[in-house]
């Protein structure tokens, strides 16, 4: 079974979006260089940053969100984004009136059955959890094997945390990657176990 990861964009003082809900200069890193990153042409970035961005986009094989994610992006029209084979969305509502029911998207109740399913649907590629609530959710439940987040150099103040509501202590190891791009740097850790 793939590994879970939580991730994101976020800036140097913890947040994914300001208190409007906008990302602000979070994205700024993903057209700011000369290498594309997909075939949009939308998406271009420093080498350094496509070297470790693209091999990780190609190894996902599930993103998990929540609902609130899903409706702000309208559901990215029914097409899974950044080359993703499913989007599994928790919620506690229904697929909107008139979805598609052969797009690559599945509603669940629930961050542990959000995890099942996209562990079924990803085999062996990861799983992607977005950070924000349900990214905490996942981490607070104990299903994240792995942390990654793009650091990006500005402070928000407040606005919507990385980590969502978890109130309790997680331990992650060491950051294992650490690579400097274009005003973004890219980290990620592991999470540790508790020992039995």
């Amino acid at each position: 079974m793939g590994i879970v990861v939580m991730y994101g964009s976020v800036s140097v003082d913890g947040f994914i979006a300001d208190v409007k809900d906008q990302p602000g200069p979070l994205f700024d890193w993903m057209s700011n260089g000369d290498v594309p990153l997909d075939d949009s042409g939308e998406l271009t970035v420093s080498q350094t940053s496509y070297d470790y961005v693209r091999p990780y986009w190609d190894q996902i094989g599930v993103t998990i969100v929540g609902r609130h994610v899903f409706d702000m992006t309208d559901g990215w029209d029914g097409t899974p984004p950044a080359g993703v084979d499913h989007v599994v969305v928790v919620t506690h509502r229904p697929a909107p009136e008139g979805w598609d029911p052969e797009a690559p998207f599945h509603f669940v109740d629930g961050v542990e059955a959000a995890v099942a399913r996209a562990q079924e649907l990803a085999g062996d590629r990861l799983v992607e959890v977005a950070a924000g609530d349900v990214g905490g959710q996942v981490l607070a439940a104990g299903l994240v094997d792995e942390v990654r987040m793009d650091v990006i150099p500005v402070v928000f103040g407040s606005g919507k945390r990385y980590f969502g509501s978890v109130d309790a202590q997680h331990l992650l190891a060491d950051p294992d990657v650490i690579i400097q791009g274009s005003r973004v740097l890219h980290l990620r850790y592991r999470v540790r176990r508790p020992s039995a």
